[in-house]
């Protein structure tokens, strides 16, 4: 660990093999280096995003997600654009600086539908994500030419046979495309992956942490992998926190002034799972405002937390942790060359 932690303090790049080390370690010496680097690069401020679930329709069918074009149990929906948009007005009233459109692969938000809506959303003076998995190039410009100022796409593993036994149908090649489509029309780009996924190794894992400093994305999502019942990998298993915490403290250790959120998905393994990330590298949590009555719908993973609470209820909540580690909630927008 000192020699790593040395390299990191003189700004050196860490290679495969340090990666692989800390993976292999257990030492708790991560988590607390993470949390100095964290604050050392982006202060003590954490940004707030309202995550608004507008579709769980998806013509998709990866053995993980609940949204599943096979998953046959789950009840559908999409929210009109009135709908959206009165969730975003309430994350601006609330003090939100920025909303994530988070969806399906729904193809009946075209190109027209989505900038039309993005249009108006900007009316509000917002920062806008979307993650809506892949478009080509042209759609992905029309998207940033309406106002679009960032998005989320999950690579999920780099080990492409992994990749393929995953996602039927899908091309990692493709995938890998439009990440760099999305930097090259200058979004702020997200990736992530699952940790914990069946057949994962730890070589394949530093590996995608080295692919998160080569695209140089903005920022890196990293949740642990949680079986959905109603899906192939059902039985897998389900004690992924550890090591999810732990790729991304190194994530941050690799990637320092990027922005990290404490995903919600690391709650759902542990009570404490957000602030417990925040201490150990995150930067930024996405507090859910979808109305409650399609919160449980939208069924990536079970036991979501929040989804009988509505969005000052969160907000509210989320706030009073944030305080209780002694961090503040950021004024700004969130970008990663934000001052805060």
């Amino acid at each position: 660990m000192n020699s790593i932690i040395e390299k990191v303090n003189s700004n050196e790049t860490l290679n495969k093999r340090d990666i692989i080390r800390l993976l292999e370690s257990n030492d708790s010496l991560i988590s607390k280096f993470a949390d100095k680097i964290r604050q050392k690069y982006k202060g003590n401020f954490i940004h707030l995003r309202g995550l608004i679930e507008f579709t769980n329709i998806c013509k998709q069918n990866c053995l993980y997600c609940g949204l599943r074009r096979d998953n046959k149990v789950i009840d559908r929906y999409r929210l009109s654009t009135d709908d959206i948009y009165n969730c975003a007005l309430k994350a601006k009233n609330l003090g939100f600086k920025t909303i994530v459109l988070q969806g399906g692969e729904d193809f009946f938000f075209d190109v027209d539908k989505l900038c039309n809506l993005i249009i108006k959303l900007k009316e509000l003076d917002l920062a806008i994500t979307l993650s809506i998995g892949e478009r080509t190039y042209d759609e992905y410009k029309e998207f940033k030419k309406s106002g679009a100022d960032r998005y989320l796409l999950r690579i999920e593993t780099t080990d492409k046979n992994l990749y393929k036994s995953l996602h039927p149908n899908m091309s990692f090649d493709n995938r890998v495309e439009c990440l760099y489509n999305l930097k090259s029309l200058g979004y702020e780009t997200g990736t992530g992956i699952m940790a914990g996924l069946p057949n994962q190794t730890i070589e394949s894992i530093a590996d995608d942490i080295l692919f998160f400093k080569e695209l140089n994305a903005d920022m890196v999502g990293i949740g642990p992998f949680i079986p959905n019942p109603n899906t192939p990998l059902a039985n897998e298993n389900n004690n992924n926190f550890d090591i999810a915490l732990k790729v991304m403290a190194i994530t941050r250790l690799v990637m320092p002034d990027i922005n990290i959120p404490a995903t919600t998905a690391m709650e759902t393994l542990n009570p404490n799972g957000r602030l417990i990330a925040l201490k150990s590298g995150a930067n930024v949590v996405m507090p859910n405002v979808t109305s409650v009555e399609y919160r449980k719908k939208y069924e990536l993973y079970p036991g979501k937390i929040c989804i009988n609470d509505e969005a000052d209820k969160c907000f509210n909540c989320i706030s009073t942790k944030i305080k209780s580690i002694g961090r503040e909630i950021s004024t700004t927008k969130g970008f990663r060359f934000d001052e805060h």
